[in-house]
């Protein structure tokens, strides 16, 4: 989960937590939600005890269901974006598709494999304009 960076006595904070904390990061969250609310969970730790493994599943349910939740762009990763789609550019050099690639592996802590060329304006570069329309 992104650490809130800065006074928690904020409105600021308190919008974030309200927006961002709440987000279930993996598939083992969104159970875990479900089962406080529907009472299994206290039961369950009444029947099996405090350590019943609920916390293990819910890690490992969250790393192989993991929900698509970016990270936030920096400054300097926003200005690129900027200037390649407010200039509406449409060809893409080594390394302009490399600066983009770094954006993109970092923003949605993946990889991106197999081969860029073919897929880069389909896949990276779309999503990345998505993510940035966000901020405007």
């Amino acid at each position: 989960m992104k650490e809130f960076k800065g006074d928690k006595r904020t409105k600021e904070y308190k919008e974030w937590k309200k927006n961002y904390a709440k987000q279930s990061e993996g598939f083992g969250d969104t159970i875990e939600k479900f089962t406080e609310a529907t009472g299994i969970k206290k039961l369950v730790k009444f029947v099996a005890g405090e350590d019943c493994g609920c916390e293990e599943r819910k890690d490992k349910l969250n790393k192989v269901f993991r929900y698509e939740k970016p990270k936030c762009l920096e400054e300097n990763e926003y200005n690129i974006l900027s200037k390649a789609i407010e200039s509406k550019q449409d060809k893409f050099t080594v390394k302009d598709q490399s600066q983009f690639i770094s954006i993109y592996e970092r923003v949605f802590n993946t990889k991106v494999v197999g081969c860029t060329s073919c897929s880069f304006k389909s896949t990276v570069y779309n999503k990345l304009v998505e993510l940035y329309k966000i901020y405007n």
